[in-house]
């Protein structure tokens, strides 16, 4: 089991505390390129902030992670060893991986262009609900935790992932699955709360808007 707590470090780089407290080295982006290679992540992952990698298919499998927050990565990794966020391929790849290796590997993703998708901003009745939510329903406003272009912003030691320019099957997939409960390991169960009300409709065109962020 990891025992470790992830923290975002300065310039795209990515630092993790074992479970004594003391600081591991920041992850070595050049370095993380090689490992990014022969770990195999890119050919899932892709590193054209514009597609996923070429074995995503049409399922939405693979997260494009070009420009995404180092700290959010190595919290997924984290989340894939110890069965708190499930695939079975991922779970398979985190536990070959080390803590160093994983720093470095995040850190490489997060120096590359951020991620940008072929979504439509056009899709009034997605944005109104990632600026404004629905009260009524109990869907909280997206912005407030992803930031206005959904960059995703740090709280303390909370860490919102990028989503805008996120793949929007991908998106649609992840969307749906904190709607079943398959997927839980957001901070305090916040991503089930609020996807709850979410009807299918309303999934696809906020992740067809998303992706065009």
């Amino acid at each position: 089991m990891w025992a470790v707590l992830c923290i975002a470090a300065p310039g795209g780089s990515a630092a993790i505390a074992n479970s004594s407290g003391t600081d591991a080295r920041p992850g070595d982006a050049i370095v993380g390129k090689e490992k990014a290679d022969s770990e195999r992540c890119v050919e899932c992952h892709s590193i054209d902030p514009r597609t996923s990698g070429p074995n995503n298919g049409t399922g939405g499998k693979f997260a494009k992670l070009t420009g995404q927050s180092p700290a959010y990565i190595v919290k997924q990794i984290r989340d894939f060893r110890t069965g708190a966020r499930r695939h079975d391929l991922m779970a398979m790849m985190a536990r070959s991986v080390d803590d160093a290796d994983v720093a470095d590997i995040a850190a490489y993703f997060a120096g590359l262009p951020v991620m940008r998708g072929d979504g439509s901003r056009d899709v009034a009745p997605a944005r109104e609900l990632y600026m404004r939510g629905d009260p009524a329903r109990g869907v909280t406003a997206c912005v407030e935790c992803h930031g206005d272009a959904g960059k995703g912003r740090t709280a303390g030691a909370a860490t919102t992932p990028v989503i805008g320019g996120q793949e929007a099957r991908y998106l649609e997939r992840q969307l749906t699955e904190w709607r079943s409960g398959e997927r839980r390991n957001s901070p305090d169960g916040a991503m089930n709360r609020v996807t709850q009300a979410l009807t299918d409709p309303e999934i696809q065109a906020l992740a067809s808007y998303l992706a065009g962020l």
